[in-house]
């Protein structure tokens, strides 16, 4: 389904997750917080698709039912139009809610090895800037889409995040590169292209998941030939360059503890490069349900808030 037929066909309806749930806002002065705690959209996504959340309402969902300030959206719950986004605007601060970046996907590889379809590529982002900017946010994401060797790749991908960020820094909006499957799920070269990219517009976003290395867009753990990156070496790695962190999740163990990451060991390496920005909620499970899966990952992102700032 495309945007304009997903939009439309999601107008009218109301926000059914906006539910009395008493959990407090985090606000600007936050005090000795390490971290603050934000919202992205995809965690969302199976109800935005089936239509019981409307994308204009995702930031009022963000503030009424999580208490959360702070979101990042993604562009396929978009309709790239001057009414939607300044609507989309009107509500964010009707709710007090700061945007922070949008997630992009499907504009064409930015490191396609044909020089036309790579500038395409980034005329395509190039509106996804504009739209960051017009909402306020700091960054757009995309992804390191290439093909070749991992020499000719990270050669690629640095000449279309350039072009990309010569039209990103007038508008103050940075380009980020998440680990999100294939060479971008290596730490190393990944670490590798922003120091070949070189340009202080672009940086990252690191995944507590998203490190397996299959091909982009496969499901991560799809066939056994999908081979697994240190998590924690990887986040390590983008760290100086990051922009954003992702906390993603998938299920939790009987005390709360997310079982495929150690939140407390994440964080931790998050911290050390004296990171202070916002870290993302993004659960993606199936076991639970959107809603708990979101309250199951920020209790765990506060409490281990708590205890890192009271040491």
């Amino acid at each position: 389904m495309n945007r304009r037929a997903f939009v439309t066909r999601s107008s009218g309806l109301v926000a059914s997750l906006c539910l009395p749930v008493p959990l407090p806002a985090f606000s600007a002065g936050r005090g000795k917080e390490p971290f603050r705690i934000s919202l992205a959209e995809w965690s969302l996504h199976r109800s935005l698709y089936r239509g019981a959340i409307h994308p204009l309402d995702f930031p009022v969902v963000a503030r009424r039912t999580y208490g959360i300030d702070a979101v990042e959206y993604v562009n396929a719950f978009f309709l790239l139009s001057p009414e939607f986004l300044k609507e989309l605007q009107r509500r964010a601060d009707g709710e007090g809610v700061r945007t922070l970046l949008i997630m992009v996907d499907e504009e064409g590889r930015l490191g396609d090895p044909n020089a036309s379809l790579r500038k395409d590529a980034v005329e395509r982002h190039r509106v996804w800037v504009d739209a960051a900017k017009q909402l306020g946010g700091h960054s757009i994401r995309v992804n390191a889409r290439s093909e070749g060797t991992r020499e000719e790749q990270m050669r690629l991908m640095a000449d279309g995040l350039r072009q990309l960020a010569e039209h990103a820094a007038p508008n103050g909006i940075n380009v980020l590169i998440e680990n999100h499957g294939g060479l971008s799920s290596d730490g190393e070269w990944l670490a590798g292209l922003m120091k070949m990219a070189d340009h202080p517009r672009v940086g990252t976003l690191p995944d507590f998941g998203n490190w397996f290395q299959t091909p982009w867009g496969a499901r991560s753990q799809d066939g056994p030939a999908a081979a697994e990156y240190d998590r924690y070496r990887g986040v390590d790695l983008m760290m100086p360059f990051a922009r954003g962190v992702s906390a993603k999740s998938y299920d939790f163990d009987a005390a709360g503890n997310e079982t495929s990451t150690d939140f407390d060991r994440m964080l931790r390496v998050v911290l050390k490069h004296g990171f202070d920005g916002h870290v993302g909620i993004e659960y993606e499970g199936e076991r639970l349900s959107e809603h708990d899966g979101i309250l199951a990952t920020k209790r765990l992102l506060e409490r281990v808030r708590k205890r890192l700032a009271s040491e």
